[in-house]
């Protein structure tokens, strides 16, 4: 999963495709090297960020969405929308988006119906707290127990709202109200959060775990997080949520070449 964030403040590429130009030539670049869903976010989630108003992240997303809505459906790649406003969703979803990528896992008033009277799917992330406060003191008493019954209670709500099983997939929500000591946990027993049966997406991709095991600026952790996508796909991630497409896509053909002896 390419990330493009539309966004002025996002933590790696914050400012750098507000302009449609960029950004549609960014997605072309994550096409090429090997992206198999496309993200887009109009809000920056990183800790502290304020919201952005619904009107705002509309006009962000679905222009852009309105734009790459034919490249993509030819190449037969999924444009996901990065939103936990049901307005957004609704937009989004009215512009072609095929997934709903919500780090509030569809808690918000009308979110639930708004998917379930779609064919988009679902990524449901757990997150501890809101984007603005979430890593300021965070406290589980057990993060791995927490974040499966958290996640398992939600795809069951979706359930029961009519959303197909097979268009719901969990994310245990990396950063989002965990410390780095929590965030390794959940990479370590990633296969416990695999075991709830949903495809389980997961998002390190220069984050600031990162930058904490590796000593690196957020500018030169393109290795530490292909390591860290390695780790959970080994522990059955299904979806790989990345900044850096062409390194990540790299890491991951040579790994399955040598776990499965054949290329």
């Amino acid at each position: 999963m390419g990330v493009l964030n539309v966004t002025p403040d996002s933590f790696f590429d914050g400012g750098r495709y507000v302009d449609s130009v960029r950004a549609v030539e960014r997605v072309r670049q994550m096409l090429a090297d090997g992206a198999d869903i496309i993200d887009i976010g109009g809000e920056s989630t990183r800790p502290g960020s304020a919201p952005t108003p619904e009107r705002d992240e509309i006009d962000r997303v679905v222009p852009l969405l309105e734009q790459l809505r034919p490249e993509c459906d030819h190449r037969a790649v999924p444009l996901s929308v990065d939103t936990r406003k049901t307005g957004v969703m609704r937009a989004a979803i009215a512009a072609g988006a095929s997934m709903i990528n919500d780090v509030s896992a569809l808690r918000a008033a009308g979110a639930l119906e708004t998917v379930a009277g779609s064919a988009a799917a679902v990524c449901l992330l757990h997150m501890q707290g809101e984007p603005a406060t979430m890593q300021q003191g965070v406290v589980y008493t057990d993060v791995i127990a927490e974040v499966k019954i958290f996640l398992k209670q939600r795809a069951e709500a979706c359930e029961a709202a009519g959303i197909a099983r097979e268009r719901i997939v969990v994310d245990p929500g990396f950063g989002f109200g965990k410390t780095v000591e929590h965030n390794l946990v959940l990479l370590n027993r990633l296969t416990e959060i695999v075991a709830l049966g949903y495809p389980v997406a997961v998002g390190l991709s220069r984050k600031s775990t990162i930058g904490a095991l590796t000593g690196r600026e957020v500018s030169e952790r393109v290795a530490g997080s292909v390591a860290a996508a390695l780790a959970a796909v080994a522990r059955g991630a299904a979806i790989i949520r990345a900044h850096d497409v062409r390194e990540t896509v790299d890491a991951l053909r040579v790994w399955r070449a040598v776990s499965t002896g054949r290329r």
